[in-house]
Parts: structure tokens; C-alpha cells; sequence
């Protein structure tokens, strides 16, 4: 029987590269698992009734639960959101502080997508100034959001921001307000409000997670079939040794 000699080399290799790939494969199953509790639970708040501020602020999790505000929008301030795209075109989400009348507290409503073509003239809004009646839902974004470098600070109104931050945005304007995203749904005052739920839906995760194990697969085949090959290999160079040492001209 042959003796299985794959080499230390490629020993070492999978022995670092194997508990990897394996981790990542179930890491992804865990994220999976993940979006697809989160997506239970938007559908659940998605067909629940809207609440007032007040009520939202008596919840130990806010995330995706529909509002009802009544108020008026600052048209002095706000944050543009950049690089978001919408239908393979390039623009900003509108966020503008909002006061709400009923809790007196102030709210970063995302008003929605714009387009943003050409980055040589700023993007065009306009805020309502009459009071409205508005239907939103709290967003808790999951994790920190990516940046390579911390938005500048400065006095600029709209700003151009790449992360939100409402609670910094407070403390920048002296105010009391709520410490989340709202995001507004379909209706007055409202840009281009269709939300995903996910960057990344669970089957995206799944596949992620089918395509890790497939490498920890393929390389234990490969290490394998490596050691098989370098068993016979070492076999044929004893086999060829012991045939010249044993030949009719070998003294």
C-alpha cells in the first residue's frame, strides 16, 4: 500500500488555508441567517400600524417601525448623501432636519434618491414650508458605515456627507432630537423613497457560503491528489533504483 506523502509545503498551506475557508463558509450561513431574521421582522413592522415619536421612544428596538409625524421641515439645513445609486444611475439621498410638533423633538428625515448627472451644478430640491403630515420608518443602519476619511466639517449648507450621523447633527445645531435616520415612505414631500431592505439579500449570502466550501473542496482534492502523486512518484524512483542495484551487470 502506498504512504501518503503530500509534502510539508503543501501540508502547511492547508493546514492555514482550510479552517479558513471553512470559517468563512459558515460565517456566511450566519449572515444569511441574519438578513433573513431581519427580513421577518421588517415584514412585521411593515404591516403594523404608525406610531408618534413619543411612543418610539418607550421601544427597546426601533428598527423599521413606521412613524406618523406632524410638523414642518427646516429649509436651512441639509445633508446630501453621496454615492447612491438607484437603476444604475449616480445621485444623493435628501436628508433635512424635520420638527415635530407632537414630541417637540427634531427628525432626520430622509426625504429620498436624486439624481446627481453631472457633479458641475448641485443637485436641485425644494423644501415644503407648510406643515405636513408625514408617514415614515426609523432606519438603524446594521454595522458602521464605511469611509475612507471623515466628512469635513464646515458651514456649508447642504453639505455633502458620505455617512449619517443624526446625533452628531444635534449636537452641531444645538438641538434636541431623535438619534436616528427616518426614511420617508411614499408620499408628500418625498423624492425617490423606494428603500431597499438589504445590500445583501440571504441568498446572496447562501451562494457566498456554497462558493467558500467549493474552495475548501477543490483544495483538499488538490492536497490529496498531491500526496497520491508524490506517494507513486517516490515509488517509481525506488522501483527504478532497486532494478539498476539488482541487474545482471550489478557486481
Amino acid at each position: 500500500m502506498n504512504a501518503f506523502r503530500p509534502g510539508l509545503l503543501p501540508s502547511l498551506v492547508v493546514a492555514l488555508l482550510l479552517p479558513l475557508l471553512i470559517g468563512l463558509g459558515f460565517w456566511q450561513l450566519a449572515r444569511a441567517e441574519e438578513k433573513r431574521a431581519l427580513q421577518i421582522a421588517f415584514e412585521a413592522r411593515r404591516l403594523s400600524a404608525p406610531v408618534a415619536v413619543a411612543d418610539l421612544q418607550r421601544q427597546a428596538d426601533p428598527s423599521h417601525q413606521r412613524l406618523r409625524l406632524h410638523g414642518r421641515f427646516d429649509d436651512s439645513h441639509a445633508l446630501l448623501l453621496d454615492n447612491r445609486q438607484r437603476g444604475g444611475q449616480v445621485g444623493v439621498e435628501l436628508l433635512q432636519p424635520f420638527h415635530d410638533q407632537a414630541s417637540g423633538l427634531w427628525l432626520l428625515v430622509n426625504r429620498g434618491w436624486l439624481p446627481w448627472p453631472d457633479r458641475r451644478t448641485p443637485p436641485q430640491f425644494s423644501t415644503p414650508l407648510q406643515p405636513l403630515e408625514l408617514l415614515a420608518r426609523v432606519h438603524v443602519p446594521v454595522g458602521v458605515p464605511f469611509q475612507l476619511q471623515a466628512d469635513p466639517d464646515g458651514d456649508d449648507w447642504p453639505r455633502l456627507v458620505t455617512a449619517v450621523d443624526a446625533a452628531q447633527l444635534w449636537r452641531r445645531l444645538g438641538r434636541d432630537g431623535l438619534a436616528y435616520e427616518v426614511r420617508l415612505e411614499p408620499g408628500p414631500a418625498a423624492y425617490h423613497a423606494e428603500w431597499p431592505l438589504l445590500a445583501m439579500n440571504p441568498q446572496r449570502h447562501s451562494g457566498y457560503a456554497v462558493q467558500w466550501f467549493a474552495l475548501a473542496a477543490a483544495l483538499s482534492g488538490l492536497y490529496l491528489y498531491l500526496g497520491i502523486h508524490q506517494s507513486r512518484q517516490i515509488q517509481r524512483e525506488q522501483v527504478h533504483e532497486h532494478s539498476h542495484e539488482s541487474g545482471p551487470f550489478h557486481s
